[in-house]
């Protein structure tokens, strides 16, 4: 698995992972295919959140659902790029999530896999931005939503990552 990222805290002492490489570029689109065939060496993994202690595990349906969901087909530009990439550091986007929301489900299509629920988690990332020259100008920041489903099991199954958001604070200097 990939280790091209660290974890560092921001001024609010909030966790940011940061991603060292862009491993998936696009001037106007993302190949989507290459980051489903990326995600798929997760599968049968399982990470627990460090705030809430719930394990999550990765199933097989989660890289078609990453790549292919409404949510990827919408992402232009940035931040398609950003999610994309965010596929680098799975495990530690979970491990560093926080901020737990349940939501009852209410989709006649998830009544099997997500009986008991969805859980909506928040976590951080960064990306590098680079100069012409190659060299590492800065860092953007992202917020995303880890999207975990709940099956009869009682087992949490990562289902996406959702709403990406570049943050507009002050970018990360390198």
């Amino acid at each position: 698995m990939n280790t091209h990222y660290s974890v560092i805290k921001d001024a609010d002492n909030r966790n940011i992972v940061i991603i060292n490489d862009i491993r998936f570029r696009g001037k106007r689109k993302i190949n989507w295919s290459e980051v489903e065939e990326y995600i798929k060496q997760y599968i049968g993994s399982f990470f627990e959140i460090a705030e809430s202690g719930d394990v999550v595990y990765i199933g097989k349906d989660f890289p078609d659902e990453y790549s292919g969901s409404e949510d990827s087909a919408r992402l232009q530009g940035t931040l398609a790029k950003a999610k994309a990439n965010a596929a680098q550091g799975i495990p530690q986007l979970i491990e560093n999530a926080s901020n737990k929301r349940y939501k009852e489900n209410l989709a006649y299509k998830h009544k099997g896999d997500a009986r008991l629920g969805w859980y909506r988690f928040t976590s951080r990332f960064a990306l590098p931005v680079y100069e012409s020259d190659g060299e590492i100008l800065r860092y953007n920041v992202f917020r995303i939503e880890v999207l975990i489903r709940q099956e009869a099991d009682e087992k949490m199954y990562l289902y996406d990552l959702v709403n990406i958001k570049k943050e507009t604070s002050t970018p990360l200097e390198s």
